[in-house]
């Protein structure tokens, strides 16, 4: 079963609609080094037992939703369009980091099916099955930081955490060539798996930033994962490559 991860937003859309003194969680609640702060500052005792915080449901009031604004706990009973949902019925502005951070991801899932196609298109059907790994691992991060749960063990293209890193760094030891540097003589192929490779890397930088704090990043595991998946890429690239030159 996933672990839920409590965030110092959530706290305080609480706080503001009616302060507490004590707060009861799930045992295995996973609390946000702000979200901790949060509760010393406000002098709240933290108790883990039966869950009782929870989203706000969304009910029905002369048949309208009633909404809550995140930052403040101000109640809406309609949705502002510069604003969107971060999470049930917290509403947030659309330049929220954590939401830029989201359309990243949409555009990089959105790249990696266009470079599939390419790929299958030229014959390279072993490179776009490959990359549907990649898609499956981004749709994982992104439901992870939707429904703010832990993501689990990365693995992609038969190797672990720790094996991706090894073989990103170690080509000419693992895969038996040196590190490429990319050329339009090497095809289209290659051109769009380094591309891919830089959308993924920016897409890491937009979750450093929405997950940035005071205390530090609040979300490593997401920030490890699309590490990774920059050196799941490369490795892509490189085997590619070794294999058109066998």
């Amino acid at each position: 079963m996933s672990r839920r991860l409590i965030t110092d937003g959530e706290l305080r859309g609480l706080w503001n609609r009616a302060p507490f003194s004590e707060l009861t969680v799930e045992k295995d609640a996973i609390l946000t080094p702000s979200a901790r702060d949060f509760l010393l500052e406000h002098r709240i005792t933290l108790k883990k037992g039966v869950p009782t915080m929870t989203v706000t449901p969304i009910p029905e009031r002369a048949g309208q939703k009633r909404y809550v604004e995140a930052a403040t706990g101000r109640e809406l009973t309609e949705k502002p369009e510069d604003m969107t949902h971060l999470r049930g019925n917290l509403l947030v502005p659309k330049t929220h980091p954590r939401i830029a951070f989201r359309g990243r991801l949409d555009s990089l899932m959105a790249k990696v099916i266009e470079v599939q196609c390419a790929a299958a298109g030229r014959g390279d059907v072993q490179v776009a099955e490959q990359l549907e790994e990649i898609l499956g691992c981004l749709r994982s991060i992104l439901s992870a930081e939707v429904k703010e749960e832990p993501l689990g063990e990365i693995r992609l293209l038969g190797l672990d955490s720790a094996g991706l890193r090894r073989v990103s760094h170690h080509v000419q030891e693992e895969i038996g060539i040196p590190h490429p540097v990319p050329s339009y003589r090497m095809g289209p192929t290659v051109a769009a798996l380094n591309y891919l490779r830089t959308q993924v890397r920016e897409t890491e930088l937009a979750a450093a930033l929405a997950f940035d704090s005071p205390q530090g990043c609040t979300r490593r595991d997401v920030v490890e994962a699309l590490n990774r998946l920059s050196s799941a890429v490369y490795i892509l690239l490189c085997r590619y490559l070794a294999q058109q030159q066998k």
